[in-house]
């Protein structure tokens, strides 16, 4: 008789967490098991990448009719209809699980529709009464939005909440100034809604490069979006959701909103798992302590993705998952390289970056800068206001591409291929030594020849 009934069990059926489980069983040929309380496909699938990017390119569609005028096209704006956008959209997800679900299946994974909890730390209970036990417990629960500490909280969504709407509002309040609060501002925008943004810090996007950034809230502000910086929302009442809501922001002023959407943070999907009584240690926040193998202080109990707040990122979930395999079931100890991941804003327009902002690169050692602003070929021939922005970060001393930022339509496209150059260590040279491609808005990537400032 077995010791144990798995070999593995992996506790979240998200992107990490399938994938980790199928190549444990299908390459590595492990008996696992998987339990997810939701639905399969995790905040990727399910309430975030992909629904949001289907919302991104449906309130891109707004544009059209005013840019396809000076090429000669009659396109008549007509009505959007929310509510065929998001059955359309849970048609897909419902196709998209299916495919997970399938995946689990084709691998020899058994799946439990139920939510699992660490009873020891090779144990684990589920909702249905059953008891499980494995050799190696996988957590990859993910992370939720979080709602700000103020009264009436519960009067506002939260981005879980943005896709399943009945009806869109006809005005809203964006709480935030992260990546999920500027994409949902410009897509609400682009659907026809009337958007406030609120801030309480200095500029939007803290963490990314400043000339980057700045440019974004300008586009956002040149195309209708209310942001209003160093302003937050001191209070708000009103009676349930959907209905008005009354707001009084920090600078003492009144206003009714339709609808107020806290974007406001994530954290870690690690209350009651019993990861603490196991001998799990948390962090702040709540998130998973682990190691560069991904182990937490319990030998047998490993995590990945969201739960460990490291790069909250849904292929750095996949890759953690990956090399857990490979450590667990290889005998070879992997880490995850978490240097130099590209990564996407979905805003309007988008911003791609990957490595050092200036002020981190600055920082650290002497510099120059390349950079070019211009308006894009595209919409610049129809007249609209729309601008891009080109940006490399070079050290002086290896000339080596420290950081790439792009704030141009596509930028998300762009940024992955020029994250492949600066991963490698490419240096300002080789990006001039390549042919720009023309007529493109990215060959001003590789046609920068003068420094506009050094530091």
């Amino acid at each position: 008789m077995a010791e144990y009934d798995y070999d593995l069990f992996v506790i979240g059926g998200g992107s990490g967490g399938v994938r980790a489980a199928r190549v444990a069983a299908g390459d590595a040929g492990a008996k696992v098991a998987l339990a997810e309380e939701d639905r399969y496909g995790g905040t990727c699938v399910i309430r975030g990448c992909v629904p949001k990017k289907l919302m991104v390119f449906a309130s891109e569609f707004a544009d059209t009719a005013a840019v396809s005028a000076a090429y000669g096209w009659d396109i008549k704006k007509g009505d959007f209809s929310w509510p065929t956008l998001r059955g359309n959209i849970e048609n897909e997800l419902d196709r998209l699980e299916g495919i997970y679900r399938r995946l689990l299946k084709n691998s020899g994974v058994e799946s439990f529709d139920a939510r699992a909890r660490l009873k020891d730390a090779h144990t684990v209970e589920l909702s249905t009464g059953e008891t499980k036990t494995a050799k190696t417990i996988l957590v990859a629960t993910g992370g939720r939005p979080t709602r700000p500490d103020i009264e009436n909280a519960e009067l506002g969504i939260v981005s879980d909440d943005i896709f399943h709407l009945d009806a869109l509002p006809k005005s809203i309040l964006v709480i935030g100034g992260g990546y999920i609060a500027c994409e949902f501002a410009c897509i609400l925008h682009g659907l026809g809604v009337k958007v406030t943004q609120y801030y309480r810090g200095d500029q939007i996007l803290r963490g990314f490069d400043d000339e980057a950034r700045g440019l974004v809230a300008d586009q956002m502000r040149e195309r209708g979006i209310d942001l209003q910086i160093n302003t937050n929302i001191a209070s708000m009442n009103g009676t349930k959701v959907g209905k008005p809501v009354n707001v009084t922001d920090t600078h003492g002023k009144d206003h009714v909103f339709d609808m107020v959407f806290f974007a406001t943070g994530r954290a870690p999907n690690s209350n009651d798992l019993g990861l603490e009584e196991a001998g799990v240690v948390l962090g702040r926040g709540g998130k998973v302590e682990v190691d560069a193998t991904s182990k937490t202080a319990v030998d047998s109990v490993y995590a990945i993705g969201d739960v460990t707040d490291r790069v909250n990122l849904t292929p750095v979930a996949i890759r953690e998952g990956m090399a857990f395999v490979q450590t667990v079931f290889h005998d070879n100890p992997t880490e995850v390289d978490h240097d130099l991941i590209p990564s996407a804003i979905f805003t309007q327009p988008e911003m791609g970056t990957v490595g050092l902002s200036e002020e981190d690169a600055r920082a650290q050692e002497p510099i120059e800068v390349y950079a070019t602003d211009f308006k894009p070929m595209r919409t610049s021939f129809a007249g609209q206001p729309d601008r891009v922005l080109m940006k490399l970060v070079v050290s002086k001393a290896t000339r080596k591409v420290l950081g790439c930022h792009i704030v141009a339509p596509n930028a998300g496209e762009m940024i992955q291929l020029a994250g492949i150059a600066v991963k490698m260590g490419a240096t300002k040279e080789d990006f001039d030594r390549t042919v720009a491609v023309h007529p493109t808005m990215s060959e001003e990537i590789v046609t920068m020849k003068t420094p506009v400032r050094t530091a």
